[in-house]
């Protein structure tokens, strides 16, 4: 039986006076700038999607008292109007709290005023790389899990990388207060994971406030402090950037050796660049001024540089002067898993364009982008993501934030094709797809982690195969819960395989993948043919099973949204010169007959045949113009899947 922490505002207290007594304890934090490491905690929250995190960053900012009651508000730390809207965290907020152990405190820590860097992180698969890059700025992780939905397919993603950056764990069971929670079960489960006894599991209610105090106690006791030499020269890793419209660049850095004052004159390691430090301080939650930044602390960094790419995630920053000679580690660039095309519905927001992506790098560093031209929608961007919300909330951002109205074409992956000849080309775009000649084509694939009660593993199996997935192993986490690996085409789910699962087995499953090489596949290129000319728009490469059924789809949607012209229009899919599938657009016809009233015959037949000779002539000169909403819906219909995971 696990114990359930005490209500730390019981006893006659409540929990405004717990966070009155927090504030009045807090008021002599050390003030940044001159922080003994050996009272730094960093750490990070770590968990599955909706599992609380945000919540517990908010109890967090309340009872550490950075943030008073008027001015607190749910999800806090998330910024952008996306994020509070969706109801996710896109971003990972890095924030500073002043926390006081008490004396009598029952987790043992020892008593005193310490300094805590948190960093709240997302839970989306897509946004893996935040979480990464956030566990190098850190020496412990809470790993959090919802008391009624126990472990999830990214619980464990994201435990492993925690792992692997050699992080101390600390297993929190979370929303303990709902009716549904088990949280025998579930502690059992987490504590078995972990690889700790079950009483070692602390029990929270990030809602309420329940046992909040008492983790923070044990974060505390727990956590390594930072280690460094601070009369080193100063070294510094960015783990992440913002770009300001006022301020320019502003840079957020952990600090592991050294120190960097205010006025100093940096140098970026890999880029050279020297700049002088305006301003430096901390987040808490607010952006704060400080002195300096010592060893082990997390601040940010403003240069008055605007240009972007003089500051890049994961450079070192060290002194111009008596400068470093190592860089630190950094980060292992991510490779894009999904590639989409991006154009401006306008032509002449092209330029805009190319600076919003730029800008928008320097924040989403795994963001890769490059100019492309389409003969159907101009010029624009063949823009590379790690998965489709994060291609759904990078459009959703470039057209929120910079003003834009946006056309994204259907999303691909990256094909590697091998030609006769032994050549081997990389094929990010439909149109880069040679017509023939062709040896072998390459495709990416995924190792997919599935966690499900064991009731659905057939409709999953089921669903899996139609996929072209291959099972790789199965286990069972407890007694109704199961484990599915399987190997899985990145192009199959990429679109519609996530919510597919979820209809399939109502909500329950959770799914995580990772990429794992590339195999080879029987793929072809469907082209789509308006008028017999071709529209690279709407070509795709699907597997040679799945062709006929895209091209019908395509042709019938197509038929649908172009407006009728005054000549009968062909819609046709291919693969090379193979029609597969048509449908026809019925022409407009006039009716040149409504001013004859009676008389001879012969002049009617007249006037339709020269209507006849002139349709023929039209359709042979004629060209089929698609306005930029049936581009926008046969897109966004043949993408299928944008709202993802």
């Amino acid at each position: 039986m696990v114990n359930r922490p005490v209500l730390p505002w019981k006893n006659g207290g409540s929990l405004r006076s717990t966070r009155e007594c927090s504030l009045s304890s807090n008021a002599a934090a050390p003030q940044p700038g001159r922080t003994d490491p050996a009272i730094i905690r960093n750490f990070c929250i770590i968990a599955h999607i909706d599992h609380g995190k945000s919540t517990l960053a908010d109890r967090m900012l309340q009872i550490t008292g950075v943030v008073d009651e008027r001015a607190a508000r749910a999800q806090y730390l998330d910024r952008m109007d996306i994020e509070r809207e969706r109801g996710i965290t896109i971003k990972s907020q890095a924030v500073r709290m002043p926390w006081t152990v008490a004396a009598d405190n029952e987790q043992g820590a020892e008593p005193g005023t310490y300094v805590l860097n948190m960093i709240d992180t997302p839970g989306h698969v897509d946004f893996t790389y935040e979480v990464s890059r956030s566990l190098q700025a850190c020496e412990a992780a809470v790993l959090l899990v919802d008391a009624a939905q126990g472990i999830e397919a990214q619980t464990l993603a994201n435990l492993y990388l925690a792992m692997g950056a050699d992080l101390h764990i600390i297993p929190v069971l979370n929303k303990i207060d709902l009716p549904s929670a088990n949280v025998e079960k579930y502690a059992l489960e987490l504590a078995n994971l972990v690889g700790c006894e079950v009483e070692d599991v602390l029990l929270t209610s990030a809602k309420t406030g329940l046992g909040v105090e008492a983790l923070l106690n044990e974060i505390v006791r727990t956590t390594p402090a930072p280690v460094g030499d601070p009369d080193a020269p100063p070294r510094a890793l960015i783990f992440d950037s913002v770009y300001d419209t006022y301020r320019g660049v502003v840079t957020y850095v952990r600090v592991v050796d050294g120190k960097l004052s205010h006025r100093d004159r940096i140098k970026m390691m890999s880029t050279g660049a020297v700049h002088e430090m305006l301003e430096v301080g901390v987040i808490s939650p607010e952006p704060v001024k400080a002195g300096d930044l010592g060893v082990g602390e997390v601040g940010y960094l403003i240069t008055g540089v605007k240009d972007v790419r003089q500051s890049r995630v994961g450079d070192t920053v060290t002194s111009q002067h008596n400068g470093a000679d190592e860089p630190l580690g950094g980060y292992e660039h991510p490779n894009p898993m999904v590639y989409a095309g991006l154009y401006p519905i306008d032509g002449d927001d092209y330029p805009t364009l190319r600076d919003a992506l730029e800008k928008l790098q320097l924040n989403d560093a795994a963001l890769a982008y490059e100019p492309e031209t389409s003969g159907a929608l101009g010029f624009g961007f063949r823009c590379g993501f790690l998965g489709l919300l994060h291609m759904e909330i990078t459009r959703e951002r470039l057209e929120r934030e910079f003003n834009l109205e946006l056309i994204s074409t259907a999303p691909n992956v990256v094909y590697h094709v091998t030609l006769d000849d032994g050549s081997r080309i990389e094929v990010t775009n439909p149109s880069e797809y040679p017509d023939s000649k062709i040896r072998e084509v390459l495709e990416p694939v995924v190792t997919a982690t599935i966690l499900s009660p064991a009731d659905y593993i057939g409709t999953i199996m089921e669903l899996c195969q139609t996929k072209r997935g291959t099972l790789l192993g199965m286990d069972y986490l407890s007694e109704d819960r199961v484990e599915m690996r399987y190997t899985l085409p990145m192009g199959e789910i990429a679109f519609d395989f996530f919510d597919n699962l979820k209809s399939k087995t109502k909500g329950y499953a959770s799914l995580n993948y990772e990429f794992a090489g590339e195999q080879a596949g029987d793929l072809v290129k469907v082209d789509i043919l308006l008028q017999g000319e071709p529209v690279d728009a709407f070509s795709a490469i699907v597997h040679k099973d799945a062709a006929y059924s895209y091209g019908v789809m395509l042709a019938g949607k197509l038929r649908e949204l172009i407006p009728r012209q005054q000549f009968e229009v062909p819609i046709q899919a291919a693969i090379g010169s193979r029609v597969i599938a048509r449908e026809t657009i019925r022409a407009i016809r006039k009716d040149v007959l409504a001013k004859c009233y009676g008389g001879d015959i012969t002049r009617k037949r007249k006037l339709l045949e020269k209507q006849k000779e002139g349709k023929k002539r039209m359709k042979m000169v004629g060209r089929v113009e698609v306005p930029q909403e049936a581009f926008i819906a046969a897109l966004s219909t043949t993408g299928g899947g944008e709202k993802k995971k």
